[in-house]
């Protein structure tokens, strides 16, 4: 495997530092479950093993990197500006809430389409919002012009390392159990928007396997509608995505140029998902596992039921991202 570019990474190439860094995380987070439906396995080809972020604290992974940005911050001395970052609302309600419990003010952009549940989530963590159009430039735009007005410092939501190797616990904590179970997985899949959660997870799994002598892979599930990742990977290059439309909201966004260099010396694989596959997934999670999760989670399952030449008949780990999903505007089919 190729280093990654940001120098950050490279004290955590070796894996028990980065094992470590994940035991110093863990207080401050949940450590959630992971389940098993047989039924699932039946209709999508695949052992699965669901590793269930949407229990951790304000209900999605994002708490995971955030916790570990400010830790790194905190250790330069936390400013008093207080932070900022853009986000369509998971990201942005970890931020707020991590931020709250450390007496810091934080400042969240939010594009003006977002879910109104996400933004009533951010006030009530305590964060403030600043309202932007529904653009990545605009959010770049409004996040540094709010760093210019209070000396706040911004924590990306995907494209900074301490929140890409945040990310990665997920999938260290999923092994971690399968393995606890004589579960050996040979792959982890997740979903991919800004591909913090991508990045993270491939370096986790990289080190994981270099620690425990293991090939566990790594895929991800994007939209077709915002399929940017999946055309980056292949072409070698950011590409981006000129109007994105899909019931994902969270994967709207691009790759970053910290994310892409992990993402493709870690990831074996980008398989693209159409909106209605994705519904079914998400449909199929909540019959059998009895849980709600958002949209967003269900892109690698989606995945994995649709290049079963991939999956079939093999153990799969996939991480579901969060459950911030408004019953009240969900459509379950499409």
């Amino acid at each position: 495997m190729k280093a990654p570019i940001d120098p950050y990474f490279s004290p955590f190439l070796n894996p028990t530092a980065l094992a470590e860094r994940y035991v110093q995380l863990a207080p401050s987070l949940h450590r959630t479950p992971v389940l098993h439906s047989a039924s699932l396995d039946t209709w999508g080809g695949a052992e699965l093993h669901f590793k269930c972020e949407n229990f951790q604290k304000s209900g999605a992974f994002k708490m995971r990197g955030v916790t570990n940005a400010l830790r790194e911050l905190a250790v330069q001395g936390l400013p008093e500006g207080g932070v900022c970052t853009h986000s369509s609302g998971n990201h942005g309600q970890a931020l707020a809430w991590a931020s709250a419990a450390l007496g810091i003010p934080c400042t969240v952009v939010m594009p003006s389409n977002a879910p109104q549940f996400k933004k009533d989530a951010v006030r009530t963590a305590g964060g403030r919002i600043v309202e932007c159009t529904p653009t990545l430039a605009a959010r770049i735009e409004a996040v540094a012009e709010v760093v210019a007005a209070t000396g706040a410092v911004e924590i990306h939501p995907s494209n900074q390392a301490p929140v890409i190797l945040g990310q990665g616990s997920a999938a260290w904590e999923l092994l971690e159990d399968c393995a606890s179970r004589g579960i050996a997985l040979d792959w982890v899949g997740v979903p991919v928007g800004g591909g913090g959660l991508l990045a993270g997870t491939g370096f986790a799994v990289a080190r994981w396997n270099e620690l425990h002598g293991t090939s566990v892979r790594v895929f991800a599930g994007e939209p077709t509608g915002a399929d940017d990742a999946a055309r980056s990977l292949a072409s070698g290059k950011i590409e981006h995505n000129s109007n994105p439309q899909t019931v994902c909201d969270g994967m709207r966004t691009e790759l970053g140029d910290v994310n892409f260099p992990v993402i493709q010396s870690t990831v074996a694989a980008i398989h693209t998902v159409e909106d209605s596959e994705i519904l079914t997934a998400q449909r199929l999670i909540a019959d059998r596992l009895k849980i709600i999760v958002e949209t967003n989670c269900a892109p690698p399952l989606a995945a994995v039921v649709k290049h079963p030449e991939a999956f079939a008949g093999q153990r799969v780990g996939i991480v579901l991202s969060g459950g911030n999903l408004d019953l009240s505007a969900h459509e379950w089919a499409h």
